[in-house]
């Protein structure tokens, strides 16, 4: 039964033929027009899961393995789906990385836990949301992009925020499913919706009020998203 199971699983990630990292990579660079890259990725198997395997990159001590660029660096990112096919064609199974900022999605991410309470506090107060990306550790929200003097003047402006968000903008980047990192699989908590079109975006100001919002008026005085 399990390699039944593995056989299908092997055909949905190949549907047309085309690897699922290369299919997705593709949406993201010439359908959405978001600048991809491939990740560091993973060192080979031998044996184990994704979580005992170290970082593909030279660092023995990698705080993020497999989940960041290495070779070629953040600067390639590109739209061009000649390159981004030929990346994905020599390594099938990089992770695909989202430059964030200038023209492309930007994000705001928070620990796993303390987002899935969040979503749940936003779904009740009726935010909208674009997509969601979820890893073990963090789930990414993204968002509009904006200017890190747009971001300076939104977190001047308030008396608190999180001390647990993180802002993926200009110069920074996230990873994308189908993608596999050290801490597991990356997969949508929020998935675009399908079709050609990119995927609508609140505004970073209204992520951020809604979860300030959420957090202080949380039971526990907003602790779960302290952490």
């Amino acid at each position: 039964m399990r390699e039944i199971l593995g056989r299908r699983r092997r055909l949905r990630l190949r549907r047309n033929g085309m690897p699922a990292q290369l299919e997705a990579a593709l949406t993201c660079a010439t359908a959405w027009n978001w600048p991809v890259l491939p990740g560091a990725g993973l060192k080979s198997a031998g044996g184990r899961g994704a979580r005992g395997r170290g970082c593909a990159c030279p660092d023995p001590e990698c705080v993020v393995p497999g989940a960041h660029p290495f070779d070629p660096g953040l600067l390639a990112a590109t739209t061009d789906g000649r390159m981004v096919r030929w990346w994905w064609q020599n390594r099938p199974a990089a992770p695909i990385v989202l430059a964030t900022g200038g023209s492309a999605p930007c994000a705001v991410s928070l620990p796993a836990v303390a987002a899935a309470r969040a979503l749940a506090e936003l779904d009740e107060m009726g935010m909208r949301l674009g997509p969601v990306v979820a890893t073990p550790t963090r789930w990414s929200l993204l968002v509009a992009p904006y200017s890190l003097e747009q971001l300076g003047e939104l977190l001047y402006a308030k008396d608190w925020v999180p001390s647990s968000l993180r802002f993926h903008g200009e110069g920074g980047y996230i990873v994308l499913p189908p993608s596999e990192a050290a801490g597991g699989q990356v997969r949508w908590e929020r998935a675009p919706l399908p079709g050609s079109a990119a995927p609508w975006l609140p505004g970073v100001e209204a992520v951020v009020d809604a979860l300030v919002e959420a957090s202080t008026s949380a039971p526990d005085g907003g602790s779960r998203l302290a952490y």
